[in-house]
């Protein structure tokens, strides 16, 4: 009795076409030309690729992104990570999202102009929203409402600037980068610490942003 070959879907070419695509991006960014070339590598029709990612580039950004998250998620599972303070793990965090692109470098550059373009720039967003989210989630972080948000939209700050730092850092094994890194980290727990003086008494923003001030001044 034969056995019934099973026919591929487009979803199954879903991750062979994103490895193919990589490295024509970082020549020919994400153009049709690119997704068209990584069809032909790996020997389908290039029209598969729309049914695999009906939005195309963007879809193909958001897979990587993901399996990039993933990955990231490895680090948790080192017994020591547990024992680190939150800043540190949020730091550990971060850089190894970041290392984790480190093969990809030049492609990531001709990401980040890409996701700019206006029609792109609220799913590149929500992609990195993803990825801080996430980040947060894996330290068991239990903020809500307000301070939830918060959290989030300001590790987003710190992440992205941060990346977009390493972009254009030609250090050795980009150590200037992860200074960068801990500068920002370090600001941002001066600017929580200024809140928590402030939380229990009558709200006075002048006083608080003249204490954020000293913080980011140091006068």
């Amino acid at each position: 009795m034969t056995s019934k070959k099973t026919e591929k879907t487009p979803d199954d070419y879903r991750e062979s076409l994103l490895d193919a695509v990589m490295p024509h991006i970082a020549f020919d960014g994400w153009t049709k030309k690119s997704l068209n070339l990584a069809a032909n590598d790996i020997g389908i029709d290039p029209r598969v690729v729309d049914l695999a990612f009906p939005n195309g580039a963007i879809d193909m950004i958001a897979l990587y992104a993901q399996q990039c998250d993933i990955q990231m998620l490895e680090v948790i599972k080192d017994s020591s990570f547990e024992k680190l303070k939150i800043r540190e793990k949020i730091t550990t965090l971060v850089r190894t999202r970041i290392e984790l692109e480190q093969e990809n470098k030049e492609a990531c550059n001709r990401t980040v102009p890409f996701l700019a373009l206006p029609q792109n720039y609220f799913q590149g967003l929500k992609i990195l929203y993803h990825t801080v989210d996430l980040m947060w989630k894996a330290i068991s972080d239990t903020s809500t409402d307000f301070n939830y948000y918060t959290k989030r939209m300001t590790l987003l700050a710190v992440y992205s600037s941060t990346f977009l730092y390493w972009l254009g850092d030609e250090s050795e094994d980009h150590n200037d980068t992860w200074e960068f890194l801990d500068r920002r980290i370090e600001n941002v727990m001066q600017i929580e610490k200024v809140k928590a003086k402030y939380r229990d008494k009558q709200p006075d923003l002048a006083g608080i942003w003249r204490a954020l001030g000293k913080k980011r001044y140091g006068s």
